[in-house]
């Protein structure tokens, strides 16, 4: 799909370019929608006839995400309702180019001409092209036969704007933004036989050339490490556990670094304690964590942003065999602390246990941020809504806060305390990797990780709910979204200088 910017002056001889002659006519027509953005003001005072027209008989207003398809002169013509102009923002304007395209898809147009002439929002055509941009992304890697019927219809969108060069520097960014998020969104949807320990730490390698730093451990050098619980989850697997640390260098020398910790599972069997084999074809998304991660550095090297930041990403593979840990197995994590595995399908905590200690005591981080489809806990508590935020810093919950209200990528916090302590511990060992009884699951988990990153500010989002829909949104196709990239990349910004 091609995005052009505009001058609003070029309009009309597009137009006629279009229109010269009947058979031009005629496939103009066909293929083409011109859609028009109205605000509710802009109907009050309008005498246009055609906005006159679409009020009567459609009830046309102008609110907030109104569509009305009309035709004008044989050219069909989309009323597009953006409300008060004074209340748009950025997120919906993305959210409402989305739902522009996805219409103007359904309804089987292949070019579309949004004319946008408010010189007084320089950038909006540029978040209205983000949104349509972020709604186009579709993974069809593995399409034969029906690929075509699975692509996007629309293959060019020319936005006619007052200022063409603002919306095409800010598009810029926004495409950086974009492209990386389908990056996310490509390894979630990746199949297990394909992504795998060893595959993803090649893709993650193949890094440097955005300019990040990349180094990765292998099972040897975890051992000396004392990686115990992360080497436990990947030990029955054919591919050898990795630990991928990716920095980025871009803010002051020797200033302490930002840290994001991800859980890389690329396929979750539950082990021993296997889980039922109704729709265990979901567990290849059991990585996105170490997926958001991954694509945030990307992302930030990408943008040159002005800070320190440091990605590690534990990759494991759960699966039963002969060499699979055992429920009942004690093992001594990074942190010297032993933690007795009541249940080998509660991994992602294990990965995450060494991997937040070895970020926190080698990199001395101003804060952590870990992501991992923790628990179907979290999806039974907040659904596909809100990813599960639990932290024990005040200031630093407020801060993803407020970063997923702009971004979209909205975070709920829940409690963490020393009664939920209680729950993980354990009879033979400091601890154990599941709570008691059947309640607090989400929580039990972030308990359980607090343990592991001592005083340094803290954050675990859990996104089990959210990093993957079984239908589509406003914003995202059916399947992996990329959530957390947008939300983080609006979080980092306030610590860029």
């Amino acid at each position: 799909m091609k995005i052009n910017f505009i001058n609003l002056s070029s309009l009309k001889t597009a137009v006629n370019n279009n229109t010269k002659n009947n058979s031009k006519i005629a496939e103009y027509q066909l293929s083409c929608v011109e859609v028009l953005l109205i605000s509710t003001e802009a109907v009050d005072k309008s005498n246009d006839k055609l906005i006159l027209n679409a009020e009567k008989k459609f009830n046309f207003s102008g609110k907030l995400n109104q569509l009305q398809l009309v035709a004008d002169s044989g050219i069909s013509k989309l009323l597009v309702g953006v409300g008060e102009e004074k209340k748009l923002n950025e997120l919906s304007l993305q959210k409402l180019g989305a739902k522009i395209l996805f219409f103007v898809n359904a309804a089987k147009f292949s070019e579309v001409k949004i004319i946008f002439a408010d010189k007084n929002h320089g950038k909006n055509a540029a978040q209205l092209a983000f949104g349509m941009v972020l709604q186009g992304y579709r993974f069809n890697k593995y399409f034969v036969n029906k690929k075509a019927d699975k692509e996007l219809r629309v293959a060019k969108i020319d936005f006619f704007v007052a200022d063409e060069k603002v919306n095409k520097t800010e598009f810029s960014k926004l495409e950086v933004l974009a492209n990386n998020i389908f990056f996310v969104r490509d390894l979630v949807s990746q199949p297990a036989n394909i992504l795998n320990p060893q595959s993803y730490a090649e893709i993650c390698k193949d890094l440097k050339k955005d300019g990040l730093e990349v180094e990765i451990l292998g099972v040897e050098q975890m051992k000396k490490l004392g990686m115990n619980a992360l080497l436990g989850v990947g030990q029955g697997s054919a591919f050898q556990s990795k630990l991928v640390i990716l920095k980025w260098n871009g803010g002051k020398k020797g200033e302490q670094p930002l840290a994001f910790v991800g859980k890389g599972v690329t396929f979750d069997t539950g082990g021993i304690s296997i889980k039922p084999s109704a729709n265990m074809e979901d567990m290849k998304t059991d990585m996105a964590g170490s997926a958001v991660v991954a694509g945030l550095m990307r992302n930030l090297a990408q943008r040159q942003a002005k800070v320190n930041v440091v990605g590690v990403i534990g990759l494991v593979e759960n699966m039963p065999s002969g060499t699979a840990q055992r429920p009942g197995d004690v093992v001594y994590s990074m942190s010297g602390q032993t933690i007795e595995v009541i249940n080998t399908d509660a991994e992602g905590r294990l990965v995450l246990a060494d991997a937040l200690y070895y970020t926190n005591t080698k990199f001395k981080p101003k804060l952590i941020i870990d992501l991992a489809t923790l628990t179907g806990a979290i999806i039974v508590s907040l659904a596909d809504v809100y990813a599960g935020l639990f932290s024990n810093d005040d200031e630093l919950a407020t801060q993803l806060t407020k970063s997923g209200e702009i971004s979209g990528e909205l975070v709920w916090r829940l409690p963490i305390g020393e009664e939920y302590d209680e729950m993980i511990n354990s009879d033979i060992a400091d601890m154990k990797n599941v709570g008691s009884g059947r309640g607090a699951g989400s929580i039990t988990a972030a308990q359980f990780l607090k343990r592991f990153i001592g005083e340094t500010k803290w954050a675990h989002l859990d996104i089990a709910g959210v990093a993957w829909k079984g239908k589509g949104d406003s914003m995202a196709h059916k399947g992996a979204t990329g959530f957390g990239l947008k939300l983080l990349d609006y979080f980092v910004r306030k610590y860029e200088k």
